[in-house]
């Protein structure tokens, strides 16, 4: 062994615990309490007429807490878009979803999980490592699906939220957004 490795290996045992820390927590998923809390920001929604339309900016704020042995997300999306841009039109959408543990684990169905062929969409959750996903799977009118897949991970100073829409294999809407906690 060398006089350098000799003198550097004291130095790399006593951090190994600290270097190796996130090697472990990376491999691991998060307790569904670790994304409790309400987080607010912007974002930025894309679709097929992006290049010509433009984007539309979206303000978000999700809220994750406990309720009774599940957990909820809620979300609400305020939209500006079209309209005098001096004063654009804008639209408030919030949606509120319960989850309870399901027989896997980090699998969260919603409670009252619909029937696709009622007309009721499908929706569950799961965690993989720092990323809580919510999964809504609905059949449309004419017996198409679209699928809506809302990504929440977990970032140093809040969360990063990716939105995908799918409809019968094509991507209508992608949305984007950083979230900053502002209360737990």
């Amino acid at each position: 062994m060398t006089r350098r490795l000799r003198r550097c290996l004291p130095i790399v045992l006593l951090l190994w615990p600290l270097l190796a820390a996130p090697l472990v927590a990376a491999g691991q998923d998060l307790p569904v309490d670790a994304f409790y809390g309400q987080f607010q920001g912007s974002g930025i929604a894309e679709n097929d007429d992006s290049l010509y339309f433009g984007v539309t900016v979206r303000d978000l704020d999700v809220q994750v807490g406990p309720l009774d042995s599940g957990f909820y997300v809620e979300w609400t999306s305020v939209i500006r878009s079209g309209g005098d841009p001096d004063n654009p039109d804008i639209r408030r959408r919030t949606s509120r979803v319960d989850f309870v543990p399901g027989d896997r684990p980090g699998i969260f169905p919603a409670i009252g999980a619909g029937n696709l062929l009622a007309g009721e969409p499908v929706i569950w959750a799961r965690v993989a490592g720092q990323t809580l996903t919510v999964h809504v799977v609905a059949m449309l009118d004419d017996g198409g699906y679209q699928v809506q897949t809302y990504d929440r991970t977990l970032t140093g100073g809040g969360m990063d939220l990716d939105f995908k829409s799918i409809r019968d294999g094509e991507a209508v809407r992608q949305v984007s957004a950083r979230l900053v906690k502002v209360a737990r």
